[in-house]
């Protein structure tokens, strides 16, 4: 069944999607990694696909910017074509001092300003956070990979150019690891429909220290989060 945002059909998407942010870096993964990858969705350009890595169906489709573009494709996937397990990879700003470049974060949990979750008519704020056994085997992937990745809080902004930019260092006071855009919103559909998230992010820029990294090492560093993406659809798969 064909949606306002997604001309697949059911059983074109496999049970688990890898979501980066860009449509070109969801068609790279897809190239590079699946084997007879093919595209599922081309509307307005957010491409997705669906191949196998290890023998086992995987597929990948952009999520775009923002909350409200995650919270389109995310709930479309959930809902209208029976995906089970969503994991999020893209950049993130670092506003906790202690993390570097180039570092992967596991996003247990995310704050927001956003009021995505006012449409559930909750009676006090809702905690957005990932699903255990899918966090759980990411960090057991992460360290058989060499890595020993921060878990904790993201923090989810509907802002990318904020009139008062230092507003958001308050949140390293809290402990919140880094920012993005789309977390909070896929934790939410999740929960709703009774499916499981997970966003696993790489620092790309650091906000208290004002360093950024270069196209080619976010290229090396972005290599890395896929890899361990794409482990975890592999070691989730049939849970």
């Amino acid at each position: 069944m064909s949606t306002p945002h997604n001309e697949a059909v059911n059983g074109d998407f496999a049970k688990t999607v890898l979501m980066p942010g860009d449509p070109l870096r969801a068609k790279r993964i897809a190239e590079t990694y699946l084997e007879d990858a093919r595209l599922v969705n081309n509307v307005r350009g957010v491409q997705g696909y669906t191949g196998t890595y290890r023998g086992h169906p995987v597929s990948v489709m952009a999520s775009g910017m923002g909350m409200p573009s995650m919270g389109i494709y995310s709930y479309e996937l959930f809902h209208e074509y029976d995906v089970e397990n969503i994991i999020r990879i893209g950049s993130a700003g670092a506003i906790l001092p202690s993390l570097k470049l180039r570092d992967i974060v596991l996003a247990q949990a995310v704050c927001t300003d956003s009021n995505f979750a006012r449409q559930y008519k909750l009676s006090g704020m809702y905690a957005p956070i990932a699903d255990f056994k899918l966090l759980e085997t990411a960090i057991a992937a992460a360290r058989q990979m060499g890595m020993d990745p921060p878990v904790g809080n993201l923090y989810s902004s509907d802002v990318f150019y904020n009139d008062d930019p230092s507003s958001i260092l308050e949140w390293g006071k809290m402990g919140v690891l880094a920012t993005e855009m789309e977390t909070a919103a896929l934790y939410c559909n999740a929960a709703r429909a009774g499916k499981r998230a997970l966003a696993i992010c790489t620092i790309s820029d650091h906000l208290v220290t004002g360093e950024k990294l270069s196209a080619k090492d976010r290229q090396v560093s972005f290599t890395q989060m896929v890899e361990l993406a794409l482990d975890v659809a592999v070691k989730s798969a049939g849970k």
